[in-house]
C-alpha cells in the first residue's frame, strides 16, 4: 500500500493543563476514528497495566468506543489483526518499546497501519511512531534491544515540547539544545509538538492540529514555527 493509505494521529500529551484525560483531544479523536467501533489499547508504557487500561477503557467508553487492552488478550498478535483501530498510550518510552519487542508486536502493527488501520499515539505512543525513540524526553529505565521503533512516519517526534525560557536561571540543556544535538548526529527531521498539539496524517497529508503549535527542526537549518492548520509535509517528508 502507498503512504496515502496511512491514517495516523500523533498527540503530544494525554492530559492538558486545566482538563482531564484526553479531553483536549476528544473531538479530534472522534473525527479521526470515524466509523471504528473497537480499539486495541497498548498500555506497556506504564507499570500498572490493569489500572491504565481501566482508565483508558472508561474514557473511550464515554466517547462511544469499546476498548480492549492488548495486555489482557490471549493472543496479542491476533488482537492487533482483528481490531478497528489501535491506541498506544503515554508513559516511559523505553519501557514501551522494550515490551513491543518482547511481545513481537512491532511488525504486526506496522503491517496493519500500512494497510490503513487508524493509529493513535499519545506522548510515548507518538514517540514510537517515528523511526527511532532517540528524541524522547524519558529516562532509559529499561534497555530495549534497539532504539529502532515502528517507523510509521519518516520523522522524529519530540512531544511535550517546551520553548526555551529567556528568564530561566536553569543552566542545563533545553529541549531545543537536545534536539540540536540529535541533528548533529542524525539527519532525520524532528517535530517538536507543544502540549496540546497533534499531527494528523491522512490521505497523504500531514496537518498540525490542536492548540499551541509546533517547531520543526531540520539539520543545518533554523527551526520553523508552525501553527494549527498548517501542512507539515514539505518540512517532514521530503
Amino acid at each position: 500500500m502507498s503512504e496515502a493509505a496511512k491514517r495516523i494521529l500523533l498527540i503530544s500529551n494525554s492530559t492538558l493543563h486545566g482538563s482531564s484525560y484526553l479531553d483536549h483531544a476528544e473531538n479530534e479523536i472522534r473525527d479521526f476514528l470515524k466509523d471504528a467501533k473497537s480499539l486495541l489499547f497498548v498500555p506497556y508504557a506504564l507499570f500498572d497495566r490493569d489500572e491504565y487500561a481501566a482508565m483508558a477503557a472508561e474514557r473511550f467508553q464515554r466517547m462511544g468506543y469499546e476498548l480492549l487492552s492488548v495486555h489482557a488478550a490471549a493472543d496479542p498478535i491476533r488482537a492487533v489483526n482483528n481490531t478497528d483501530a489501535i491506541f498506544i498510550g503515554g508513559g516511559n518510552t523505553f519501557r514501551l518499546l522494550k515490551t513491543l519487542y518482547e511481545t513481537q508486536l512491532l511488525e504486526p502493527i506496522r503491517q496493519r497501519v500500512a494497510n490503513g488501520l487508524p493509529y493513535i499515539g499519545s506522548s510515548a505512543g507518538s514517540n514510537v511512531a517515528g523511526p527511532t525513540i532517540k528524541t524522547t524526553n524519558d529516562m532509559p529505565i529499561v534497555q530495549p534491544p534497539s532504539f529502532d521503533a515502528l517507523g510509521l512516519v519518516p520523522f522524529q517526534i519530540s512531544p511535550h515540547y517546551l520553548d526555551p525560557d529567556p528568564n530561566s536561571t536553569h543552566m542545563g540543556e533545553t529541549q531545543e539544545d537536545r534536539i540540536v544535538e540529535f541533528l548533529e548526529e542524525n539527519g532525520t527531521p524532528v517535530a517538536g509538538l507543544r502540549e496540546g498539539a497533534m499531527a494528523r496524517i491522512e490521505n497523504g497529508v500531514t496537518t498540525l492540529k490542536g492548540v499551541n503549535g509546533a517547531r520543526i527542526f531540520r539539520r543545518n537549518e533554523a527551526p520553523v514555527e508552525m501553527h494549527t492548520g498548517m501542512q507539515l509535509d514539505e518540512l517532514l517528508w521530503r
